[in-house]
């Protein structure tokens, strides 16, 4: 039973929670890191944590998309583990939005996720090894009140890792959408103590990526829910 063993991990969107745990959780797996967002200063720390490099880059620029996937191949390596973190959000009455925030978050949620697919695929098709890992949300799935740029933005890239998953599988990728459905747990947001784990907790998400990773090809998962245990669904 092939294995997979990977060795450069791209994570798009970085910054604290779920990033910063996958960050450190590859790391200790002795992966070599690179972390993109578009200010880098506030990874300062966790780059001197887990020894990973940070670039810039705005996920909804094609030439800025292009342009890191060339560095983080000079400086490390060829990634053959790309995670798309990154999500943008318009809150609002529906009447109320603003066109141009709406294309924004849209942009962000969705179209940074195919052009950084896009780019990792093109790398990881030759070797016919690797894996694009996108994170989803509640949603992804469920429309809610007052947040419809998000749940467009999310619906897409859920449609196109659907699409991606049964195109690439058969080429040697797997393609991975995570539904994280419910808050997750951080410094400035933590559940009460009458309601112990009734958030995600980040390290508890990183490992459940993890375990995806390590699937034999022969059962691979496209899509995994995650959720505390007392969260309605």
């Amino acid at each position: 039973m092939e294995m997979p063993d990977y060795k450069v991990a791209l994570i798009v969107g970085a910054g604290e929670g779920l990033s910063a745990s996958l960050a450190r959780l590859f790391a200790k797996q002795g992966i070599r890191v690179a972390l993109a967002a578009r200010r880098i200063e506030k990874l300062g720390a966790l780059c001197t944590e887990t020894g990973a490099r940070a670039f810039a880059c705005d996920a909804t620029d094609p030439d800025e998309v292009e342009r890191l996937f060339g560095m983080v191949e000079r400086e490390i390596g060829s990634p053959d583990v790309v995670v798309y973190n990154a999500s943008g959000r318009a809150r609002g009455a529906f009447t109320d939005l603003v066109p141009a925030d709406v294309a924004q978050a849209i942009a962000v949620s969705a179209f940074g996720g195919f052009l950084v697919a896009q780019q990792a695929a093109r790398r990881m098709l030759p070797n016919r090894n690797g894996a694009i890992l996108f994170t989803g949300a509640s949603a992804s799935i469920k429309g809610y009140p007052q947040s419809a740029p998000f749940a467009m933005g999310k619906f897409a890239l859920r449609g196109m890792a659907q699409s991606m998953a049964r195109e690439l599988s058969p080429q040697g990728i797997h393609v991975a959408h995570f539904v994280i459905d419910g808050g997750i747990r951080s410094a400035a947001r933590s559940e009460p103590a009458d309601r112990p784990d009734s958030m995600l907790d980040p390290d508890a998400i990183a490992l459940s990526y993890w375990n995806v990773l390590q699937q034999p090809r022969s059962a691979w998962t496209w899509e995994q829910e995650l959720r505390p245990w007392v969260e309605k669904f």
